[in-house]
């Protein structure tokens, strides 16, 4: 299928790894030329490189911290129009309420969901003023709704992520721009398997996912973690003109885990 997306510009925050890098592949794969988002540079150049070599795509770099407003700056000057926003950077750990301090959580609102609507903010204006057509995608998490007890300040900001994405829509009314938010389930990403190696390290790697699935989310109906390609497929659609009656949309992608229908 062709998603039309030969030619857009598309700025995926957090990706050189995991579902960030795996989003931005398949929109390179698709033609679209995407700006590589990192706080290392190293890393963002590899990969910026890697790509435009494979897709035969134009490849951007910015190495960026997009928590600090300084370097928000710096990006909006360098690339001061996208047609596809994906807001993906996040940080996530496992760690109790009772031991979560004030700063944790400030930290995590912060990277997770300030520095998203701050690039929002900047980049609708420009999307509804380009003709009315743009994407905006805010990758949130299934544990927004259905939070564990053991990330209640990741969760928090997925669940903020849903509501100011939302708000985000009501601003597109009647044109061609749309704002939405992917719900990925457990995904097996390079964070997740050094979670994994840390709680089960005395099991053999196949067994590990199939341990801690059954144990820790038994709702999951697929009983294993998603692959961060299968997120970028999905993600890639959700950005192309081929998707524009989502808007204002929760998109779940969680593996069967959260058990309502709606």
């Amino acid at each position: 299928m062709d998603l039309k997306l030969k030619g857009k510009l598309a700025l995926v925050t957090g990706s050189t790894k995991g579902i960030g890098r795996a989003i931005t592949e398949v929109l390179a794969r698709e033609g679209a030329d995407v700006i590589i988002s990192g706080r290392n540079a190293a890393e963002v150049t590899q990969i910026a490189q890697e790509m435009a070599k494979k897709y035969a795509v134009q490849t951007y770099e910015a190495a960026f911290d997009l928590a600090d407003e300084n370097a928000r700056a710096a990006l909006f000057e360098q690339f001061p129009k996208v047609d596809i926003l994906v807001n993906n950077a996040a940080i996530y750990a496992e760690k109790k309420l009772s031991a979560l301090t004030e700063a944790d959580f400030t930290h995590y609102l912060a990277v997770n969901s300030l520095s998203a609507v701050a690039l929002s903010q900047y980049y609708l204006p420009k999307m509804l003023s380009a003709n009315n057509d743009g994407r905006i995608i805010f990758i949130a998490s299934e544990a927004a709704i259905q939070p564990p007890a053991d990330m209640a300040h990741y969760s928090a900001t997925k669940a903020f992520n849903l509501n100011i994405a939302k708000s985000f829509a009501q601003e597109t009314k009647g044109t061609r721009v749309t704002v939405n938010t992917v719900m990925p389930g457990p995904t097996a990403t390079e964070g997740v398997a050094a979670m994994l190696a840390d709680t089960l390290p005395d099991v053999a790697l196949e067994a590990r996912e199939q341990i801690y699935m059954a144990e820790n989310r038994p709702l999951s109906t697929i009983q294993r973690f998603i692959r961060p390609e299968e997120i970028g497929d999905f993600v890639a659609f959700v950005a192309s003109p081929l998707a524009g009656a989502f808007s204002g949309e929760a998109l779940r992608m969680d593996g069967g885990m959260v058990p309502t229908m709606f």
